[in-house]
């Protein structure tokens, strides 16, 4: 019986496989601070000016939340009344927040440039938010059992 070969691979040469003299992330690993740090996926914010359902206001920063509580993937709206006390980056470029086990050792021992340091938004909450290179990214120590990311 005769094997009929792939039209789908016809034409394509082998991939050589590249080495990472640079020490370079690859496209099928997760980021350092994923990976070696043990920083967990919370949230992904993003601002807009537009009305969202069902938002919440938080009138110690003068803005609004939305979607968290109901998205799968974790997804926040956020929309800023023009006196928020908030960075402006925050307000203007979305924002990713990983959940860490000690805020305060991140901040002391990694190499981070902090916008807003530690505060606390609810009880058992702390939160603090770094940029790189330009993105503001949101760092979350629960200290609560019950609200703890597994």
């Amino acid at each position: 019986m005769a094997t009929k070969k792939s039209k789908c691979n016809q034409g394509l040469k082998p991939v050589k496989e590249k080495t990472n003299p640079m020490n370079m992330r690859l496209d099928h690993e997760s980021p350092e601070s994923i990976d070696k740090w043990g920083w967990k996926y919370h949230h992904l914010g993003i601002p807009t000016k537009k009305k969202m359902p069902d938002e919440t206001y938080l009138p110690q920063y003068k803005f609004y939340v939305s979607g968290f509580n109901t998205s799968p993937f974790g997804i926040e709206w956020m929309r800023f009344e023009k006196s928020s006390p908030i960075s402006k980056l925050i307000q203007t470029v979305p924002h990713i927040a990983f959940q860490v086990q000690n805020l305060d050792f991140e901040l002391t021992n990694r190499d981070l440039k902090v916008i807003s340091w530690p505060n606390s938004t609810s009880d058992g909450i702390r939160v603090a938010m770094i940029e790189h290179n330009g993105a503001p990214v949101e760092l979350i120590e629960v200290t609560i059992k019950s609200f703890q990311h597994k």
